[in-house]
């Protein structure tokens, strides 16, 4: 039983990192239409940002900052200069796919060839243990946790109780009908991309934390987790990738205990399929931003 709420806690510090970037992910998709496999890439490109500034004496936290500003304009040109040309030539979403999967290896060598190939961390400490309920999590893993729940819940009170959280939720629904109605959906896109660029910057370097050490592929792994989450909650709706980042989080990280650790991406690929051959628009049904 310890050994099962251990793996609990420690599911749900990895579902808080899963949930910050699938809902980013996925609101994103609902706005673009673009499932964008790249995501993964521009996380770890946004933990190098965050390490070079940590590497001057910063705390991590500040170096997150930056690494949340280098994911708004990354994924703001990504989605402006690449993405959005080629849906306005009429390509269609699977071309776009494979063109997203091109960015992901094209950002990965970049860094690589910059950074190296060698794994590096995070100056920092880990805090305190605490040791309450069964659970055993350090002060940065709570952290994290409650990172993910500050986001969730400003998140959910964006897109229910602001003007621009309205239009973003029409231009994700229909952004002819959206546009005809006066809302100006080029800047709901442009602002979409920043706000998610930003949580996916952030979501790069708690994904650092984490992990203790990362290198410029580490998160193509994670990219099956984020898919695992998106899809089974529904591509495009925010809540149902909150609701599977703690499926599938808690799920890989018991499995890693009961089974072994080397299986844990497999029991998330597992789910992802029993999803699509069961339910394939997610427990939320896929669509425009709930």
């Amino acid at each position: 039983m310890p050994l099962f709420l251990a793996s609990i806690g420690f599911g749900l510090v990895t579902a808080s990192v899963l949930a910050m970037a699938a809902v980013g992910f996925t609101v994103q998709f609902g706005v673009t239409s673009v499932l964008n496999l790249a995501y993964a890439s521009v996380m770890i490109a946004c933990a190098y940002v965050a390490y070079l500034i940590n590497q001057t004496g910063q705390s991590i936290w500040l170096a997150m900052v930056g690494a949340a500003v280098a994911g708004a304009v990354i994924s703001l040109v990504i989605n402006k200069y690449i993405y959005a040309p080629f849906q306005r030539r009429g390509t269609s979403p699977t071309a776009v796919v494979i063109v997203s999967l091109g960015m992901l290896l094209i950002i990965e060598y970049t860094v690589q060839a910059v950074e190296g190939a060698a794994n590096v961390s995070y100056t920092m400490s880990q805090g305190p243990t605490y040791l309450f309920a069964g659970f055993d999590l350090t002060l940065v893993q709570l952290v994290i946790i409650g990172l993910s729940l500050v986001f969730m819940v400003g998140l959910h009170l964006l897109l229910r109780y602001t003007r621009f959280g309205k239009a973003m939720r029409a231009t994700a629904a229909d952004r002819t009908l959206a546009r005809n109605c006066g809302i100006r959906t080029d800047r709901v896109v442009t602002l979409a991309c920043l706000i998610t660029g930003a949580l996916c910057g952030v979501a790069g370097t708690v994904f650092a934390i984490n992990s203790g050490s990362f290198g410029a592929t580490s998160a193509d792994l994670f990219l099956v987790l984020i898919l695992a989450a998106v899809f089974l909650g529904g591509p495009g709706q925010p809540y149902g990738a909150m609701l599977g980042a703690l499926v599938i989080g808690v799920a890989t990280e018991v499995s890693a205990v009961f089974i072994t650790s080397d299986y844990k991406y497999v029991t998330a690929f597992v789910i992802l399929l029993v999803i699509l051959a069961v339910r394939p628009r997610g427990l939320f049904n896929a669509g425009a931003i709930g």
